[in-house]
């Protein structure tokens, strides 16, 4: 069981990322920060998803307007075993953190 910082990434522009994978017979709560690090206004995707390919029920967030500078924070968000925390974005320069603890 880990505690702390699960998941780190920076986002490469329009590509679903998988930042966190609950693993198998545990289960996360979690928060999920994303900030723009870069010079130009940002769309970002959120989502608690059963692949690295989010449906659209799974989102949590969709095309969400980050400037420059910006933070979009998730906080208290449980997630079951198996679930993947995944971040899209329409620049790269976006940094996505994900803290919390498994049980």
């Amino acid at each position: 069981m880990a505690n702390g910082t699960l998941g780190q990434a920076d986002l490469a522009a329009a590509t679903d990322t998988t930042v966190y994978t609950v693993p198998a017979s545990l289960t996360a709560t979690v928060n999920v920060s994303m900030v723009n690090e870069g010079t130009t206004t940002a769309a970002v995707r959120l989502a608690v998803a059963a692949a690295g390919t989010p449906t659209t029920a799974e989102y949590l967030e969709y095309d969400a307007i980050l400037g420059v500078g910006d933070v979009l924070e998730r906080t208290g968000v449980v997630i079951s075993t198996g679930k993947n925390v995944v971040a899209r974005s329409s620049i790269a320069d976006i940094a996505v953190n994900v803290h919390g603890y498994e049980a």
